[in-house]
């Protein structure tokens, strides 16, 4: 346990933005993984509709920088690719 204060508060600090980062990162796998769910099942209006729920996660969880920019790119893109064949 830490015994100056300001380590203490880090401490509170600390576990504030854990708990904001495992909601945001819960409500975006979530999605993403709806949306992979659809997509196997052959419903392509289920998935398109989780396809957006899961861009916007996505957007969101960049935002406010839970996961880097890039990566939230990235799995947009892989996601798109996924929905994109399987409408084929």
């Amino acid at each position: 346990m830490p015994i100056k204060d300001s380590a203490k508060k880090y401490m509170r600090v600390t576990a504030r933005r854990t708990q904001r980062n495992k909601v945001i990162k819960g409500v975006m796998r979530s999605a993403m993984k709806k949306t992979r769910d659809a997509i196997a099942t052959g419903n392509p209006t289920v998935a398109k509709e989780w396809f957006t729920k899961a861009q916007k996660a996505l957007d969101k969880a960049a935002q406010k920088k839970v996961i880097k920019k890039n990566t939230a790119s990235r799995r947009k893109s892989r996601l798109a690719k996924l929905l994109k064949t399987a409408q084929k």
